[in-house]
């Protein structure tokens, strides 16, 4: 993965030819790092971590090589393939730690306590700005929109415990308020803010409680994402459609000649009319149908919103006499 595109693509023909036979390594995803035309000239295989049964045999037969003298309590072995995560380097660099630490005491033995204590130190599995690193935000906001406040929070600790930027996840959390949530509790979205400003002035660790309660409240609230399905919708018709003319009625007319020109002309005020509302008024351009982008989902708020919109949809036709 540390070749540039060029270097890459150097590699085509002759791989193409037969000459090179090609075999790379890389802890990163080859999806992102790996171009598609030599990607599509390779076989993938996935190296998974490793088993339990797998790091204590070659903890057990290192330490045999390299410690014959020393003891490894069970328990602090344990701890030891806990804290390594399927990594067997980390895991023998974990082993050598303590065993290290332990050839400062007399009977050179590693024990359950000493380990709590020395891995309690060591940060999580933790790849910032890799698989792992988004992996786990995916898991926090799939936890959220999935209503799954403990496992929610369970996310959210892990990556605060292995060193994520907590401004980030403030920022992601604001984010999940805004696209999953949205209008069927709008509080989630005050109290998302909320916590993202606590924690800019409190900071860690009394910040954190602000950023984890806005996680519980989220997950625990009614969800909706009608708003962020009708911006794209919108969006995308205005990306695809033609630029139209904003009606007469609706333009702004701050002085005397655009008035004369009509604009805002027979334009109605929506707080004079029965309701509060312009029954059949029209906002969208000229010649263009009528949109519907926005569809309030029967939870939370939106529920009562949803019943306001179909109330006045009924207002419209009995105004232009569609009953």
């Amino acid at each position: 993965h540390r070749f540039n595109k060029s270097q890459q693509d150097a590699l085509l023909p002759y791989i193409e030819s037969g000459l090179v036979i090609f075999v790379g390594a890389t802890t990163e995803n080859p999806s992102f790092e790996v171009n598609q035309a030599l990607l599509s000239r390779t076989f993938v295989y996935v190296l998974k971590p490793l088993t339990e049964t797998a790091l204590e045999t070659m903890v057990l037969r290192a330490k045999e090589r390299y410690y014959p003298d020393y003891t490894l309590d069970a328990e602090a072995l344990k701890l030891i393939i806990n804290f390594a995560a399927g990594d067997g380097r980390r895991s023998l660099n974990l082993m050598q730690q303590l065993l290290t630490i332990a050839g400062g005491h007399d009977d050179k033995r590693v024990t359950e306590a000493m380990a709590k204590e020395t891995l309690s130190l060591q940060p999580k599995a933790f790849d910032k700005q890799g698989d792992y690193f988004y992996d786990q935000i995916s898991a926090l906001h799939k936890s959220i929109r999935g209503s799954n406040p403990d496992a929610a929070l369970y996310w959210f600790s892990m990556m605060m415990e292995s060193g994520a930027d907590p401004l980030y996840l403030a920022r992601r959390i604001l984010m999940i308020a805004w696209e999953d949530v949205g209008l069927a509790d709008p509080r989630g979205t005050q109290i998302a803010l909320s916590a993202y400003e606590t924690y800019e002035r409190l900071g860690s660790p009394e910040g954190e409680l602000a950023l984890a309660q806005a996680v519980l409240y989220l997950a625990s609230a009614a969800k909706s994402n009608a708003g962020y399905m009708a911006h794209n919708l919108a969006r995308s018709f205005v990306k695809n459609d033609q630029t139209r003319p904003v009606p007469l009625h609706l333009r702004n007319a701050p002085t005397k000649l655009l008035k004369e020109l009509g604009h805002g002309r027979e334009y109605r005020y929506a707080h004079n009319e029965p309701n509060a509302y312009a029954a059949g008024e029209t906002y969208f351009p000229e010649g263009m149908e009528e949109q519907v982008w926005y569809r309030p989902n029967p939870r939370g708020l939106e529920k009562q919103i949803g019943e306001k919109l179909k109330y006045l949809k009924e207002l419209d036709r009995k105004a232009r006499g569609e009953f």
